[in-house]
């Protein structure tokens, strides 16, 4: 096991927003800050703003909040120096950035390949399970995980242990193609692949990906929609005042339970599926999770393999700095994490 610094920041930046913490030595956060990055003109001004905020509000002296080790989660691929978002306009060097904020560590992983690496070290009171054999502690020895999260885009990955390891996976699995489970879902995804030329999963299961729904099924059934943002629609749906938002919200979360179905019978994760994101933990007791459930086990004659694959919604509002503290640690490791 590898001894944290005296003080590391840590951050998991999304498409829309940015959080900021510093780790200590006995692998506690404080100082968590969380902020739209439409604030900053890029990553590097974002932390700098952090750092000078922590400074201002703390009783120690300013030279203690200079950290001089980094372990960022981004939403982005992370395969070299050039790091370029998916769904947000930054694009940063590594080694710039290392040098501009005086660093002698920097640990960039992608966001949800630090999800995956924090899930293992998670605890029972982090999670809500939503079915799959008995309610149980979410810990399954030397077994297979998947990890997905509908948020601004779709993150997916996957974490399996190695003697005393657990190996994270990152991938692009959010733009994989989307399939349709019902009639009206293959309507839905006949307009989307004339709007956007591929209908990947991202499209529907996602902020954006919930507006789309919306949008498209009222298309079809030839009624005017109103200029929702994603909220909104989550909202209305709750509240019962659309009924295309309600549909859109039972769509999505059975193309949700779909995409989960897959990732378990292709990861072969015995260890369970755990959804993170932004939206389905924040929906909470709101989010249709029988209907997920039910679309997550509709895998034919496989329905005996993958029923007793126990399903989570992460509870935890940063999980990603819990991957990050054991990827520092050496608990849990990324193959193509580079420092």
């Amino acid at each position: 096991m590898t001894a944290l610094a005296a003080q590391t920041l840590v951050g998991d930046i999304g498409a829309t927003n940015a959080r900021f913490g510093l780790l200590d030595a006995a692998g506690n956060v404080d100082r968590i800050r969380v902020g739209p990055c439409s604030d900053h003109v890029g990553l590097a001004e974002a932390i700098e703003a952090y750092l000078e905020a922590a400074r201002r509000d703390s009783p120690e002296p300013p030279a203690v909040l200079r950290p001089k080790a980094a372990a960022l989660a981004v939403a982005a691929a992370v395969a070299g120096d050039h790091v370029a978002f998916v769904n947000h306009h930054w694009f940063f060097s590594q080694a710039a950035l290392k040098s501009r904020l005086g660093l002698d560590r920097l640990l960039m992983v992608n966001d949800f390949g630090a999800l995956a690496a924090g899930v293992p070290h998670l605890k029972s009171h982090d999670l809500h399970w939503i079915g799959g054999g008995p309610a149980r502690d979410h810990y399954v020895p030397k077994a297979m995980i998947g990890v997905l999260g509908p948020g601004t885009g779709l993150g997916v990955g996957g974490v399996f242990p190695v003697e005393r390891q657990w190996i994270a996976l990152t991938g692009e699995g959010g733009h994989v193609s989307l399939p349709a489970g019902t009639e009206r879902e293959g309507r839905v995804l006949e307009v989307m692949r004339r709007r956007f030329g591929h209908a990947s999963a991202e499209r529907a299961l996602s902020g954006r990906g919930l507006v789309n729904l919306y949008e498209i099924l009222a298309e079809i059934d030839g009624v005017p929609t109103k200029p929702y943002a994603p909220a909104d629609v989550t909202e209305t749906a709750v509240s019962g005042g659309d009924a295309h938002c309600r549909e859109a919200l039972e769509m999505f979360a059975g193309m949700l339970g779909t995409e989960a179905g897959d990732l378990a019978l292709t990861l072969g994760a015995k260890g369970g599926i755990y959804i993170g994101g932004g939206i389905v933990p924040r929906l909470g007791k709101d989010f249709p999770a029988q209907r997920f459930r039910r679309r997550f086990e509709e895998k034919g004659r496989l329905y005996p393999y993958i029923s007793d694959i126990p399903t989570f919604v992460i509870l935890h509002r940063f999980p990603a700095f819990v991957g990050l503290a054991a990827l520092l640690r050496g608990e849990s490791i990324i193959p193509v994490a580079l420092e």
